[in-house]
């Protein structure tokens, strides 16, 4: 059993770098956890991501308005939540998303097109699962946590020393999969790390309204479950913390909980108003915490990043942009057999006769409209 000292989270939100940029102490507890601030390529490798992640984000809100997106979620402001836990992965990782989680899909190496697929209503994954270690975004609230805590089981019974990544919401604690999924990971010694992205609302429920405990991460102690809070909008703090999570969870300590302290700066969705829930001087407060600018500005003033590589990175953001806007501003072209891949491992016989009386079907009508046309 361990000792409870060592499953408490740091006493305030783990920070490397202050608003302004400027670095800061982390404090005894938090350099006696290992920590440190990343080497400045790592750094700039999340900056680049976020910079590109934020784009992809603001193209894909603009697709919305137009009407080529039924919804979409924004993660503007969850920036370093996003990318930085992303990057910090091995290739034998597995990564578990839920529907605000796309700049991370992005940021995974995934077409930005199969993201936003599910959200345009095509079908219910847009990519494959298997190939890129991804499973498919999650809308109800903390199902994936179960899942998570099943695949990083599986993970270990397999002999790999790969883990799994799972995000999720503030909202999403409240909800018993995410208290089953800490204990099935905390009993078995999963190595399942659960990413706490606490945005301050749940759609419009504040945190105060959910919870009593001082932090999110506190949930974790009573499963046994080594704990951990940041601040969520520190690209730094975010990839030094996600690291030891995962070198904690990779060696067989089981499984650790993280809580980012962030902030949704967009509404939960295009149909949701947000002014009726929180104040502008709110939001405003918030967009001095900036994790893109904070980062930038350490990384200038420490000459790792000039003007130049600046506007070059922007300049690759906004050609993902256009190409994206391209792609999905042309027709869907959707197999509708593939409705049926990715249901089970193995395909029942009951979903192998589906698929085939679906099958047979279109080729009926294209039959049909051979015969037709030969008219």
């Amino acid at each position: 059993m361990s000792d409870i000292t060592e499953l408490l989270p740091c006493p305030t939100p783990v920070q490397l770098l202050a608003a302004d940029g400027s670095a800061v102490d982390p404090g005894e507890q938090a350099r006696a956890r290992g920590y440190a601030m990343p080497a400045p390529e790592d750094l700039l490798a999340v900056w680049r991501a976020m910079v590109v992640g934020r784009r992809f984000d603001a193209q894909a809100t603009a697709l919305t308005k137009q009407g080529r997106l039924a919804v979409y979620p924004s993660s503007r402001g969850q920036d370093a939540c996003q990318v930085a836990p992303v990057l910090a992965l091995a290739q034998q990782d597995w990564l578990f998303p839920t529907y605000r989680d796309s700049m991370a899909l992005v940021t995974h190496g995934i077409d930005p097109v199969e993201v936003l697929t599910l959200l345009r209503g095509d079908w219910h994954c847009g990519y494959d699962p298997r190939a890129t270690r991804t499973a498919p975004q999650c809308t109800p609230l903390a199902t994936q946590a179960v899942h998570a805590a099943g695949a990083a089981h599986g993970l270990t019974r397999r002999g790999t020393d790969g883990i799994a990544l799972c995000l999720i919401g503030d909202g999403a604690t409240s909800e018993g999969d995410f208290h089953e999924g800490l204990n099935f990971a905390a009993v078995f010694g999963a190595p399942a790390v659960f990413l706490v992205q606490n945005n301050k609302y749940a759609i419009s429920v504040p945190l105060a309204k959910q919870t009593k405990a001082p932090a999110l991460a506190y949930k974790g102690v009573g499963y046994g479950v080594r704990s951990e809070q940041v601040d969520g909008n520190d690209p730094a703090a975010v990839l030094a913390v996600m690291r030891e999570a995962y070198a904690h969870a990779r060696s067989g300590h089981g499984p650790v909980l993280v809580e980012a302290h962030t902030y949704r700066m967009e509404a939960h969705t295009n149909a949701d108003d947000a002014t009726r829930y929180r104040t502008a001087d709110e939001v405003d407060g918030w967009t001095g915490q900036d994790p893109i600018v904070r980062l930038q500005a350490y990384l200038v003033e420490q000459g790792h990043l000039d003007d130049a590589r600046i506007q070059e990175v922007r300049d690759e953001a906004d050609a993902l942009a256009a190409d994206l806007r391209t792609r999905m501003n042309a027709e869907p072209t959707v197999e509708p057999l593939e409705l049926f891949d990715h249901v089970y491992d193995r395909p029942t016989p009951q979903l192998l006769e589906q698929r085939e009386m679906v099958r047979s079907e279109l080729d009926s009508h294209v039959t049909q409209q051979e015969m037709e046309s030969a008219r």
